[in-house]
């Protein structure tokens, strides 16, 4: 059984979140450039073993797709062309950034604001992951 790695994707950034090799828990890796998502993606691949890939979907309220879609749609070309045997999956990331946030509020984590954005890309990359761990299980 491989890891589950679950992406973030925004235009400046990339929060990554992995589970473990038995795909029980849910732990924030990275945050990286969207211009090095591709290289950094490739390394992680040849030296863990991955067997699925989650990647958010940005959401509009009424369930249709929003903007940012656009941005991820060439990544998602990319990403199927360079891993063809992993599967590539979407999960609705709708509030995960608010959650987020609300989650380092309530950890009282002080960080500069560059840090924090990094942060929460991370942490909402964990959240999607849960949430697909969460659909899988059920």
């Amino acid at each position: 059984m491989g890891r589950i790695i679950a992406i973030d994707y925004g235009r400046k950034r990339v929060g990554i979140a992995v589970t473990d090799e038995l795909q029980i828990i849910a732990n924030g890796l990275t945050t990286v450039a969207s211009n090095e998502i591709m290289s950094f993606l490739t390394k992680y691949i040849a030296n863990e073993s991955v067997s699925c890939i989650v990647v958010g979907k940005p959401m509009q309220m009424n369930y249709t797709e929003s903007e940012s879609e656009k941005y991820i749609k060439p990544f998602l070309k990319s990403l199927l062309k360079s891993f063809p045997d992993i599967p590539v999956v979407r999960v609705d990331e709708r509030f995960t950034s608010k959650m987020a946030y609300k989650t380092i509020k309530q950890t009282g984590i002080h960080k500069k604001k560059s840090e924090k954005k990094e942060l929460v890309d991370m942490i909402s990359a964990t959240i999607i992951l849960q949430t697909y761990m969460e659909t899988i299980n059920n």
